[in-house]
């Protein structure tokens, strides 16, 4: 059976990004959530599967000065990296699986646009809150399928998510906002989000 990183290197080397259903020229919603937390531009920030997104390139542009990007996909942050030029200095990149991560330090903003609604048992979605919990010093802002989007990406199957069960699986956070979201594909289809910001509780 192909392995999850397998899955994902093979997308990345085989695929461009007008041939993937979660591409965006701009992630407006996910800056609009991390601009309105109202953080310094020296606050740390880590984007959990990151891929070859553009947000990094636009919280570079905007001021951000310490930028994480994680991805199971080391193809995914060459191609990140060459997009970038010089700028893919000012970001620290991590090839990891979500489910291996052992974080070094401790991160401001913790940003998931798509990555968590991969983890559809319960073993993987409490370590991943675990590890939210015990890796984030003031905000999560995460994205996933609601419960009018799709079931699968990429053939993958996917757990799908309403705002109650966000807030329910992130007690350890205090809800600001959600929101949902409709994504257009570069096929002109329609995704429909949740995205919802939390701060730290305590």
């Amino acid at each position: 059976m192909e392995s999850r990183k397998q899955h994902w290197e093979t997308v990345y080397e085989t695929k461009t990004p007008d041939q993937v259903s979660w591409t965006q020229e701009k992630p407006e919603g996910s800056l609009k959530f991390i601009h309105d937390l109202g953080l310094d531009k020296d606050a740390s920030i880590i984007d959990i599967g990151g891929g070859d997104s553009k947000l990094v390139d636009f919280l570079l542009a905007d001021g951000y000065s310490d930028v994480t990007v994680l991805d199971i996909s080391g193809k995914a942050i060459e191609r990140a990296k060459k997009r970038l030029g010089m700028l893919a200095d000012k970001v620290t990149w991590i090839e990891s699986d979500i489910n291996d991560f052992v974080p070094s330090r401790t991160f401001s903003i913790w940003h998931d646009r798509g990555a968590f609604h991969f983890l559809t048992s319960t073993e993987e979605q409490e370590r991943y809150v675990k590890l939210v919990n015990s890796s984030v010093t003031d905000f999560l802002v995460i994205g996933t399928f609601s419960e009018d989007g799709p079931l699968k990406c990429s053939g993958l199957e996917i757990q799908q998510y309403s705002e109650s069960s966000m807030v329910d699986q992130f007690r350890g956070f205090e809800k600001i906002k959600c929101e949902n979201e409709n994504h257009l594909t570069p096929f002109d289809t329609i995704q429909n989000f949740i995205f919802c910001s939390f701060k730290k509780l305590g």
